[in-house]
């Protein structure tokens, strides 16, 4: 228990005052910090070797990035779902397909915001693995609804994210790399829906239609993960039960320097209006806005589009795996390039070009005939995918203060939504079966992107530099060694300060 006469002590030897923004008085409030600093307060006090967190980083690594990766999995695999059934029988076709399409990130839309509340009051990993276990339940019964109404119904309903948790446990420079880990699930749910689909194509109908097979499948495998997401996947550091009470403050010391914080229950207000104030916020929801219009598109009408190139509904199924293939291991790359080189906006850029490059196939060769190359910038596209991984990793790195953190990762998940609402309009029937002003829509939107990527980037760089020009002052005045500085560095780690606030927090470029 933390005594008033304490927390006095602390906030004394907490005050900062320096030069500019930085003139007022900044105290801790054990109160009202992280929860982290009910376990480890504001002072590094035991240091921990290579070899220990080497190995703790080992233990994490085998829970928590493969629960993400399960969760992203059977996410992914929800939404590839209807691509699927498109050509196995679903009774759904023209606009109302696109309406199908849409519905689903309509549920993302509406729900964000609400959810992004009730996971801060509430333990973040039990209500995501409710939310899933609800989410398997509902998938499942997307095989009695046969109308129209029936389905939107039922695809509105889906929704959950995972970066938060992962920006708890990991450091700046293996954020990315494991975000890559589970977000690789996009491409690898494309190769093994490929080819469940392809052998379920072969059922003869009876009793169930293969589309309905697919969701009980699918629905079923969703709940499985969400009950073990409930039982095993913690909310934080702090409440971690399969480490111990030592690897438990070795975790958070191991993301003390990162100033990102871990979480805390408190909704700040200032917080969000720091947020949406943010020019940085409005640019990472344009760039999640741009990637996923094209997303919206292609995860539900790719498969229609190799179908027209003249192939079976079988073939297609076959055929639409190696693009998953190229996807994952895009992504993977841009990951861990994202991580070993520092850098967040290169890997989208990286990513995006090949697609545009694609785009600009597939538009150009147009009933050329030439099947294959007309393959080939199909799977060339899938390399688009890793850039909202980017843009998650983005905002674990970039982003302290929990509430701040929370809100931005709504706003991304809303520009998400959008994007992919929009996304499934691009695709009109009328446009049928080329598709062809879709497809120039996807070239010249991710043109744009590449320069809002290079414009994000020079923004955290201007930003580092003139941090360090306040810490240069503060150093002058007061004396301090860098000794000094990294002291303060760890005092400000978890006080639930946002990454304006904190003078030491220093942004990923």
């Amino acid at each position: 228990m933390i005594t008033n006469i304490e927390e006095q002590k602390i906030d004394e030897k907490r005050e900062l005052s320096a030069e500019g923004s930085f003139d007022e008085k900044l105290s801790v409030d054990l109160n009202d910090g992280d929860e982290a600093l009910r376990l480890i307060g504001t002072e590094r006090t035991t240091q921990f070797s290579e070899e220990y967190n080497a190995k703790l980083r080992r233990k994490l690594d085998w829970t928590i990035p493969p629960l993400c990766a399960a969760v992203y999995f059977t996410q992914f695999l929800d939404k590839t779902s209807l691509n699927y059934a498109s050509i196995m029988g679903l009774p759904i076709t023209g606009q109302r397909y696109n309406l199908v399409s849409l519905s689903f990130y309509l549920g993302f839309l509406v729900w964000e915001f609400p959810t992004v509340f009730i996971s801060q009051k509430t333990r973040v990993a039990k209500y995501l693995g409710a939310n899933i276990i609800l989410w398997g339940i509902i998938l499942m019964l997307h095989s009695v609804g046969t109308t129209f109404g029936a389905f939107f119904a039922l695809r509105f309903l889906l929704a959950p994210s995972l970066i938060l948790i992962i920006s708890m446990f990991y450091k700046k420079n293996e954020q990315a790399q494991r975000i890559a880990w589970f977000y690789v699930m996009n491409g690898i749910t494309q190769i093994f829906g490929g080819f469940v689909a392809y052998g379920i194509s072969f059922d003869d109908g009876r009793p169930l239609a293969p589309y309905k097979i697919i969701y009980i499948l699918l629905g079923g495998l969703a709940i499985l993960v969400g009950i073990c997401v409930v039982i095993w996947l913690p909310d934080s550091p702090v409440h971690a039960s399969f480490l111990t009470k030592e690897e438990r403050i070795a975790a958070l010391e191991r993301v003390r320097d990162d100033s990102g914080g871990t979480e805390n229950k408190h909704l700040k207000k200032y917080q969000v209006i720091e947020a949406v104030s943010d020019v940085r916020t409005w640019l990472i929801v344009l760039t999640t806005m741009l990637s996923d219009i094209p997303n919206g598109g292609l995860s539900n009408f790719s498969n229609l589009i190799i179908k027209n190139f003249g192939y079976t509904s079988k073939q297609t199924l076959i055929l639409s795996t190696p693009g998953g293939a190229v996807a994952a291991i895009t992504t993977l790359l841009c990951g861990y390039y994202s991580d070993k080189k520092g850098e967040r906006m290169l890997p989208i850029i990286f990513a995006i070009v090949p697609t545009i490059v694609g785009s600009a196939m597939l538009i150009g060769l147009n009933n050329s005939g030439q099947k294959g190359a007309l393959l080939f910038a199909v799977y060339l596209i899938g390399t688009f995918g890793s850039a909202l991984s980017s843009v998650y990793a983005y905002n674990a790195s970039n982003t302290s203060g929990h509430t701040k953190k929370s809100t931005i990762n709504a706003m991304t998940l809303v520009s998400f939504s959008v994007g992919n609402i929009i996304g499934t309009e691009i695709f009109q029937p009328k446009d049928a079966p080329q598709y062809i002003p879709g497809k120039i829509a996807i070239m010249v939107l991710l043109t744009v992107q590449l320069g809002v990527s290079y414009l994000l980037r020079f923004i955290n760089i201007r930003l580092n530099i003139k941090k360090q020009e306040k810490i240069a002052v503060i150093k002058a005045q007061r004396g301090w060694s860098d000794a000094d500085i990294q002291r303060e560095r760890e005092r400000h780690a978890f006080a639930d300060l946002t990454d304006k606030e904190n003078i030491y927090f220093v942004y990923t470029s």
